[in-house]
């Protein structure tokens, strides 16, 4: 039986757990040159360590929740916070790219298996009423570690070593381990069921295999042929994933809720929106540097307009879900969203800093709205029974679709670079430019995807009634 308090205290340890994974992310995208030239490496090169612990996140998240019911919730949150906090001294420590990755694979594992734990039981303990309220709250703490993450970032970076943005993470994650000890419980699930493994060693190389085929086709150096064939069998792999989730009575997979239009939204749609909008963190610091010749914290200060943008939209998106529902504000709000990419495609080394400010504002406010939405969206019509296999299938897939942005965006600049007859190490302002207006397009995939979406679509969670089915239709 939980204590009354204890929703709300593994809601605050939840929303912390996103301030040390989103801080990580954010600060490493100011600091990649500077890394890069640690390592002797190019710039886009050092992609690889962002993405591994992204594609870490999305192998191992689908495991959680069977981790979590057999060994206890408490057990696994705090061994998880633990992992994340060594792995981030460990990186801080690296010496080569090579090592650097590894130890951003170990602090992936962490992350992996810190986040989604406290999730579900926010999950399961909120009404349908309330959700788009707890997911706004949880996420809240996170959107304020990617406002200050980049000057931040930036100022370490320009005026102390890359080095020390792990070490930040050494006393937060000390703190967070105290109160997991005094505020978790230590909660299994009665009913156990036998790991799927089949399905988690095929979804795992074809998630490897894919951001993996991605990462060479964007860093160069490699040929064509031997990232295009691993994305090939990457995705065979995955079918076969599918065909073995078919045969599991409890796979990690979750096959049923897919079935439902509200969740399979989140996964398809959904996915390429997130992949479109994980690339600008990754082109904007480099364009920002490489072509506008900003000193890393510089190009942090601007970053903190997107991410202001996304910050401040999550105080009034409830008012505005309940004045027009789900489906109407991923449809236009996906177009503005759109638009707001491409904007970013238009700056230049002269545009007036308070204009290139207002833009990514303007796109940091619509993709924070877009987000919520196609979150929310996804566990409106989930049943609590299904909860768990859902909310680790969807994070898999949201963390997945995260990482690929990084390498979608590298892969990106290089195919503009190559066809503009340059190097992909020396990126033009134009490659950027070319690349952000494709990107923009990529970012309209949940607006056709959302058509055939029902007018009262999550009517319960947003609280808002189309005119069409205010008359009762039984």
């Amino acid at each position: 039986m939980h204590h009354p308090r204890s929703p709300l205290y593994v809601t605050s340890l939840i929303a912390a757990a996103f301030f040390m994974e989103n801080l990580d992310g954010t600060i490493i995208a100011t600091a990649l040159p500077q890394m890069a030239r640690s390592f002797h490496v190019g710039a886009v090169n050092l992609n690889i360590g962002m993405t591994a612990y992204m594609i870490t996140l999305a192998v191992f998240i689908p495991i959680s929740g069977w981790v979590a019911d057999r060994f206890g919730a408490r057990t696994v949150f705090a061994a998880a916070i633990a992992t994340f906090t060594l792995a981030s001294l460990l990186c801080a420590m690296a010496g080569s790219l090579t090592q650097f990755t590894l130890m951003r694979i170990l602090q992936g594992i962490g992350g992996a298996m810190m986040v989604p734990v406290g999730r579900l039981v926010v999950l399961r303990s909120t009404p349908k009423e309330e959700l788009t309220k707890a997911i706004a709250y949880i996420t809240w703490p996170g959107l304020a570690a990617l406002v200050i993450g980049p000057p931040i970032g930036g100022f370490i970076t320009t005026y102390a070593s890359w080095h020390w943005i792990f070490l930040l993470n050494l006393p937060l994650g000390l703190i967070a381990i105290v109160l997991t000890l005094l505020w978790v419980e230590n909660v299994r699930s009665d009913e156990q069921h036998p790991f799927d493994w089949l399905t988690f060693l095929f979804a795992g190389l074809a998630s490897t295999g894919i951001v993996f085929a991605l990462e060479k086709l964007g860093s160069g150096g490699t040929r064509w042929p031997l990232p295009v064939s691993i994305l090939a069998l990457s995705l065979l792999s995955g079918a076969f994933a599918i065909l073995a989730a078919r045969r599991s009575p409890a796979s990690l997979i979750d096959l049923e809720s897919l079935r439902l239009k509200s969740y399979s939204l989140s996964v398809y749609g959904a996915s390429a929106f997130r992949i479109s909008v994980g690339v600008l963190p990754f082109l904007l610091p480099l364009m920002f540097q490489e072509a506008f010749g900003l000193s890393a914290f510089a190009s942090g200060l601007y970053l903190l307009a997107l991410f202001g943008g996304d910050l401040s939209m999550k105080s009034i998106v409830i008012p505005i879900l309940r004045r027009f529902g789900f489906r109407r504000i991923i449809i236009v709000n996906g177009i503005i969203t759109a638009v707001s990419i491409a904007l970013c495609a238009i700056l230049g080394p002269h545009t007036p800093s308070v204009v290139i400010l207002a833009v990514l504002f303007f796109h940091g406010c619509s993709r924070s709205l877009e987000f919520t939405c196609l979150t929310t969206l996804a566990y409106t019509e989930i049943p609590p029974e299904r909860m768990s296999r859902a909310n680790g299938f969807l994070s898999a897939v949201m963390q997945l679709s995260i990482g690929m942005g990084v390498a979608v965006g590298a892969v990106t600049l290089r195919i503009v670079a190559h066809s503009r007859g340059h190097s992909a190490a020396l990126p033009q302002l134009q490659d950027f430019h070319i690349a952000i207006f494709c990107i923009a397009a990529l970012a309209l995939a949940p607006v056709f995807d959302s058509l055939s979406l029902a007018p009262d679509a999550g009517a319960a969670t947003s609280g808002h009634l189309p005119q069409e089915i205010l008359t009762p239709a039984e």
